[in-house]
Parts: structure tokens; C-alpha cells; sequence
């Protein structure tokens, strides 16, 4: 089924499909980091490319690194980049560009969240839960730096 938005002057913005496009897993000291107390300090690096695929259809990539550190040791690296395919037409460029900079990833980030999480709990650890972001002001922010 597909997701679909439509509206009277020919516009069409939709999902059509989600998928993870790349990941990496890494935990170079799990047996010493398991041992000690879980209090880490994570970064977090987040990139939203797009290309076009056909008349019409983008596709978005959604990438994240997180890494995180215990008492100082690396406890685990993590990257993922997901990815989706968009239909979106009938809307003027300036629209177009904020539709695959803020609103695409916005579709897409709860899925990119469930995959780190997943990750994670996969190598022992516990969820991340990233904090929601405002890719809307995330977007604004990046098109007032550019002007």
C-alpha cells in the first residue's frame, strides 16, 4: 500500500520504499566494556544526501555514525544509512528541495531509529532512543548558512 499525498494543483508527495542501504557494527572491547558500570559518552554525526533516480522519484539517504565511549574505552561503533525512494512531483524547485532536505527525512527517521536500536541491543548493548530532531529548522539553519 502505498503512502500518498495529493492535493488539487497536480502536487504528489509519497513514500514508496524504505530499505537500509548500508550498516556497520563495531565493539572493539565488549568483553572489558560488559564488565563495567554503563554510563556512556556517545556522538552522534548525521548526513541527508539525494539523487534522482527517474522522472519523479528520488531517493533520499538518511546517514548516521554514532560512537560511543565507557570510562574513556571505546565501547562500539555504529553506522547506518537508510535509505528510501520518494515520488514527489508537481512542486515548485524551493519546495521540491525542502520536501527531500526536511520532510523526507522526517518520514524516515523513526526507521533509522529502530535500526540503531536494534543494532545495539543485537551486540548487548542497550537501546540508543536518538531524541527526535527538527530536520524543518535543521533544513532552515542550513539554507540561512548557505545564503
Amino acid at each position: 500500500m502505498k503512502k500518498t499525498a495529493n492535493n488539487t494543483n497536480g502536487s504528489h508527495f509519497s513514500m514508496q520504499k524504505i530499505y537500509m542501504k548500508n550498516s556497520s557494527f563495531k565493539s572493539p572491547n565488549s568483553s572489558k566494556i560488559f564488565t563495567k558500570d554503563w554510563k556512556p559518552e556517545t556522538s552522534l554525526d548525521l548526513n541527508i544526501s539525494h539523487s534522482d533516480v527517474d522522472k519523479g522519484l528520488f531517493e533520499v539517504v538518511l546517514s548516521v555514525a554514532i560512537t560511543a565511549s565507557n570510562e574513556g574505552m571505546p565501547a562500539f561503533e555504529v553506522e547506518v544509512d537508510q535509505a528510501a525512494i520518494f515520488q514527489i512531483e508537481g512542486f515548485p524547485e524551493q519546495h521540491l528541495l525542502e520536501a527531500l532536505g526536511a520532510a523526507c527525512p522526517s518520514v524516515m527517521f523513526p526507521y533509522l531509529r529502530e535500526t540503531i536500536d536494534h543494532l545495539l541491543i543485537k551486540g548487548g548493548y542497550p537501546p540508543l532512543m536518538i531524541a527526535p530532531i527538527n530536520f524543518d529548522a535543521l533544513y532552515a539553519d542550513t539554507q540561512r548558512k548557505s545564503a
